[in-house]
């Protein structure tokens, strides 16, 4: 059985919750995120077997169409991607920046988990629609081309659901701008 996590992303958080409670219902998850995020949007994050996931976030997703956004469920998350969502990244130094901004939650924590997989990159952030108007975006760090190559990856990714914002890699960037970001 694969370790998997899973979210889903409602219009309103009436729908949110309640979609996230039938998503605990139909199958053995933890539930490791559950709010309100920019603008008034919610989201539900889970984690379990890969198949429990899968089984959850389609009964959640799928229980108000009128109000539902976006899901995914990744088996066997980069294990960065953890440490990046909460601010506990803990990175040594920076030869080059890839950002990268969607218009939703869900495709960003994918895009975060395809630039990790892409390239030898470090992830720094992702911010998930908190201060953002229901944006978010992704800070990674690493040699010039794995930025690229990552964040170009992402950006295919993303801009296949039509979330996609914009993007950038900035090569040896100042030190105020990493110690802004840092």
């Amino acid at each position: 059985m694969s370790r998997a996590i899973g979210m889903i992303e409602f219009k309103t958080t009436p729908s949110g919750v309640a979609a996230a409670d039938i998503m605990v219902k139909t199958a053995q998850v933890e539930l490791l995120e559950a709010q309100t995020v920019c603008p008034g949007k919610y989201i539900a994050l889970i984690a379990g077997d890969l198949s429990a996931v899968k089984a959850a976030v389609e009964a959640g997703s799928g229980a108000y169409p009128e109000q539902y956004i976006d899901s995914f469920v990744l088996g066997n998350p980069h294990e960065s991607i953890f440490s990046a969502l909460y601010g506990t990244a803990d990175v040594a130094g920076v030869n080059a920046l890839g950002l990268l901004e969607t218009y939703d939650v869900s495709s960003i924590i994918v895009a975060a988990d395809i630039a990790a997989k892409t390239a030898i990159v470090d992830l720094i952030e992702v911010r998930i629609a908190k201060g953002m108007c229901g944006k978010s975006f992704l800070v990674l760090t690493g040699e010039v081309s794995a930025c690229e190559a990552a964040i170009g990856k992402a950006k295919e990714s993303v801009a296949e659901s039509g979330m996609y914002l914009d993007s950038v890699v900035i090569a040896h960037p100042d030190e105020q701008i990493c110690r802004s970001i840092m």
